[in-house]
């Protein structure tokens, strides 16, 4: 089974400071990481937050990009500038030995494509040159598998899609909500203070669904049943639930509903 959610491009509007979006990032990106998400799908609320969609888009694509080649694709940016004092994600695209004697054959990594005396290599993180007579240009990222290990290494390109476990989420935008919901081929769980309590028959038929699952969040000063208003009626496949029923605090923050709904659906996916 695969999660995505989708964010509005507004996500930001309660922060005024650029340190503060930035750790906000910071944590639904690590929210994203820890509950394994596919798809982080960023929303149209309106024309006036295309900075701040852009700050969310290149922050979220920053942290999930392995720190070793990073410098490589992200030149210095005022977007950036808080970066720096944020923590490590560590997600399986991001983790292993920068030692070349331990890679193993069969080992997968991400890296990226540079040119060294007229020749292709990809940086995976380690102290060895690793040729690379794949089809992708120099600058791509690619995930390669190792077919021979130090010190002739030999590598191979594939897909996310061939790794049987979670690697990292994708970053992508779409239109806008109602566009998204009715495009959106699989099951859809809106999140809604305006909803019933999830109900565990209807949570576990949607959980044990083949197809992705989008998981839908507003904004804190405006939800999902405000956003679509009667166009709710005409999508198709979804279930609304309030997870947070009486709640003590006037508002849930994005980032913290992010944390609770995903905990919560987490929950129900491994006590089906």
């Amino acid at each position: 089974m695969k999660l995505s959610i989708a964010i509005p491009d507004s996500s930001l509007k309660d922060e005024k400071k650029h340190e503060n979006k930035t750790r906000k990032i910071f944590q639904i990106a690590r929210a994203s990481g820890i509950f394994q998400i596919n798809n982080i799908i960023i929303y149209k609320d309106g024309r006036e937050f295309e900075n701040d969609s852009k700050l969310l888009s290149t922050i979220l694509r920053y942290l999930e990009t392995p720190q070793h080649f990073r410098k490589r694709l992200f030149p210095k940016s005022g977007l950036l500038q808080f970066v720096g004092a944020l923590s490590p994600i560590k997600m399986p695209n991001q983790r292993g030995t920068s030692d070349a004697k331990q890679i193993k054959k069969d080992d997968i990594r991400e890296g990226v494509i540079f040119p060294k005396d007229g020749k292709k290599f990809v940086d995976i993180g380690i102290d060895s040159l690793v040729p690379y007579h794949g089809k992708k240009d120099i600058g791509k990222r690619t995930i390669v598998k190792i077919k021979e290990g130090y010190p002739n290494f030999t590598v191979y390109d594939i897909t996310k899609n061939e790794i049987p476990y979670f690697w990292s989420y994708n970053v992508k935008h779409g239109g806008n909500l109602f566009s998204l919901l009715t495009e959106w081929k699989g099951p859809k769980i809106l999140t809604s203070r305006k909803s019933k309590k999830i109900k565990n028959e209807d949570m576990k038929k949607i959980l044990s669904t083949k197809e992705e699952i989008l998981v839908v969040f507003g904004t804190t000063d405006k939800g999902i049943h405000e956003m679509l208003d009667k166009k709710i009626n005409n999508i198709q496949n979804f279930k609304a639930w309030n997870f947070f029923p009486q709640q003590g605090t006037e508002t849930v923050r994005l980032e913290e509903a992010i944390l609770g709904c995903l905990s919560i659906i987490n929950e129900y996916k491994f006590n089906k």
